[in-house]
């Protein structure tokens, strides 16, 4: 056996943080070489950070990447360790892996395959890199490799897939098993979405079985830039089989996970195979040799151990409370907030907002301990706080009412905030509705009535709010969080400057139907090795309603729209799948089979129309973490015209298939046996 002790390293980086980057690659270095390891793959672009955006653009990054990069080199002595930095070579900047060995630089390689969908514009800064083809980068009178490459390392091979390399159906790595190698690493940076750890598993234990290797995939960690969260969670996979699978969604700066391969036994399941067929000639250039020994690696017991949570019933739940809860810690920290500022309404979305804010702290608390915990905050006073009174110091929340507030909303948010140990403020703004009503009447010469003026009047209360909630956002030093999701958002169901009013929107990514499933799953069971809070049946009673009209109305957000199930539904269809007004109709009929199918065609008219009408308000949400792949942000996944035809065309033509069909159907009644 010849055994080699690998690692894949995810780091939580910060755009141009450069001392800090650094920093953390050199943390992660040092816990490698103290567990003998040979080969450690850190992230994508870790050195810059991966979210740098037009930044990339500007000289003094690629410049200083470089500093940055020879202050690493020297304190790499004994390991092989490759790290991500964009390189400008004639012209073009490259999206770069340096693979270092022993205190000097091997050699570059640039990725071929640039995400240009969703998140990533990865095309407005980087060039592609064309296969087979290879270069020398020069730096004074120094020249490294630069290109499509593969490494001879002390007899090793070693060779690359750089994040969206390994998703593309021509994958690099089929021609670099021909070309021998053995560890086939990947430096990436992927977002967290639901559900996306199974697909990473499969490239990579796919990756390891049909290309006779070792792989080493590796990620970043946390809320890298402000929208993106990443999950981390490093893999190792050998010949087929997953034998190294780091944790997910973690609170600390870096996350090791190790694993100890085969070389002999891969390099034998590929001879055996009668489909291997090595390449026997050589570019001039491609292979890049250095002399290294190795540290000598044990035998160790392999497996893919995952955190407890990971196996629940209830993934996405789990996944969603520690995915915002991670994205929410790291903003607060690296924003330079000292505190979280909600406007509790007793509502689903605030409840959930205030709940996550809670949870953040727990789950930090129980990885970080007290002061590993209070010290990334800056909170200071180590001894001085328990979990709750963290919470109480980190989390405020603020009920305003209206004479429309009902007795149960505000008894809702008064439960909830004191069962999570929140600060909680109620305050009456039904004063400042009525001076602003007043003045207006006397401005337009005539009084504001129900009957003819009532989405003013309703949205005139939840503005009146904002400014309220902001002070105290002041006065605690806080980052007020927005509250909407992303049902409302796409259909402008949201006072601009009212409950939009904020400067982060955790859960504007979150469909609305999820988000209550959470809610009801958080008040029954909690997540893993935490607890549930009960207090939330005060919430997941109600039907969701905005309590902006009197009383007598009775208003709910479903009759203000329509089912939040067929809204989710039409959504996924229609900005999903890309369907037309008519095809959604189709796809709808047999699963809302209940409803008549006029209402569901006027279901189906009313989601285009409202949003088409409110992009403008897509376009001034606050920002908003991603967390699910099918998502409205204008500013990432999906870009709409403020101002657009409104489907008209569609509809009518929609309108035209309903009437039709109605008439076929009477027909059908006429001539059919009673």
């Amino acid at each position: 056996m010849r055994l080699l002790k690998v690692a894949a390293g995810a780091l939580n980086q910060t755009p141009l943080a450069w001392d800090a980057n650094r920093d953390n690659i050199l943390a992660a270095i040092a816990e490698a070489r103290a567990e003998r390891v040979g080969v450690l793959c850190l992230p994508e672009l870790c050195i810059t950070g991966y979210g740098c955006e037009d930044a990339f653009l500007s000289p003094a990054v690629a410049d200083t990447a470089w500093e940055v990069l020879h202050e690493i080199v020297p304190q790499t002595r004994g390991i092989v360790v490759a790290v991500g930095l964009p390189v400008l070579f004639r012209n073009a900047l490259f999206n770069c892996a340096a693979l270092l060995c022993d205190g000097r630089i091997l050699g570059f390689v640039a990725k071929q395959n640039l995400p240009g969908d969703g998140l990533h514009y990865e095309p407005r800064w980087f060039k592609a890199w064309p296969r087979g083809v290879s270069a020398e980068l020069e730096r004074g009178e120094q020249r490294w490799p630069l290109g499509d490459l593969v490494f001879d390392v002390g007899g090793v091979g070693i060779g690359f897939e750089i994040c969206e390399d390994a998703w593309v159906g021509t994958r690099p790595g089929a021609m670099l098993a021909r070309k021998g190698i053995d560890l086939l690493l990947n430096p990436s940076a992927s977002h967290f979405a639901f559900g996306k750890r199974e697909v990473r598993e499969r490239f990579v234990i796919e990756g390891s079985r049909a290309f006779g290797v070792s792989y080493v995939y590796t990620n970043l960690l946390g809320n890298e830039a402000g929208r993106a969260i990443y999950d981390g969670g490093g893999l190792v996979a050998t010949a087929g089989r997953l034998v190294a699978n780091g944790p997910r969604l973690t609170f600390g700066d870096r996350q090791i996970t190790t694993a100890v391969v085969d070389l002999d036994f891969t390099r034998m399941n590929q001879a055996r195979l009668w489909s291997f067929s090595p390449e026997l000639e050589e570019r001039p250039g491609e292979r890049v040799r250095a002399a290294f020994r190795f540290p000598e690696a044990d035998a160790e017991e392999t497996g893919a151990q995952l955190a407890a949570w990971e196996h629940s019933e209830h993934l996405k739940e789990e996944e969603l409370t520690r995915a915002i809860g991670l994205g929410l810690f790291d903003y607060l920290r690296k924003s330079g907030a000292r505190s979280f500022v909600v406007s509790l309404s007793g509502g689903a979305d605030s409840t959930a907002v205030s709940s996550l804010v809670a949870l953040m702290v727990e789950l930090g608390w129980a990885e970080l301990g007290r002061e590993g915990f209070l010290d990334r905050l800056g909170l200071g006073a180590l001894d001085a706080y328990t979990p709750r009174e963290a919470i109480r110091e980190l989390l405020t929340c603020v009920y305003q009412s209206t004479r429309n507030s009902s007795s149960a909303s505000r008894e809702a948010a008064q439960v909830v905030a004191e069962a999570l140990g929140a600060r909680f403020y109620a305050v009456d703004v039904d004063g400042l509705v009525d001076s602003y009503t007043r003045l207006v009447e006397d401005a337009v010469g005539r009084a504001l009535e129900w009957e003819h003026d009532d989405l003013a009047l309703q949205n005139i209360q939840a503005r009146v709010r904002a400014p309220s909630v902001w002070l105290i956002a002041n006065l605690r030093r806080g980052l007020l969080l927005a509250t909407s999701d992303r049902s409302e958002a796409a259909v402008g169901y949201a006072t601009m400057d009212g409950d939009t009013a904020g400067g982060l929107a955790p859960i504007a990514g979150i469909d609305k139907p999820f988000l209550r499933r959470w809610l009801r799953w958080l008040e029954t069971d909690g997540p893993t090795g935490l607890h549930a809070i009960a207090a939330l049946a005060a919430v997941t009673a109600q039907d969701p309603t905005p309590e902006l009209r009197p009383p007598g109305a009775k208003q709910t957000a479903e009759a203000d729209l329509m089912p939040y199930e067929v809204l989710d539904a039409i959504e996924q269809l229609a900005i999903g799948d890309k369907k037309s007004p008519l095809e959604v109709y189709r796809l709808l009929r047999p699963r809302f089979e209940q409803h008549p199918p006029a209402q569901v065609a006027a279901w189906v008219e009313r989601f285009y129309r409202l949003f088409a009408r409110n992009q403008w308000k897509r376009e001034r949400y606050a920002p908003s973490f991603h967390v699910d792949d099918l998502n409205l942000d204008p500013k990432t996944w999906f870009r709409f015209p403020i101002l657009s035809g409104g489907y008209e065309r569609e509809i009518e033509g929609l309108r035209r298939a309903v009437a039709v069909e109605a008439e076929q159907h009477a027909v059908r009644a006429e001539v059919e046996p009673q």
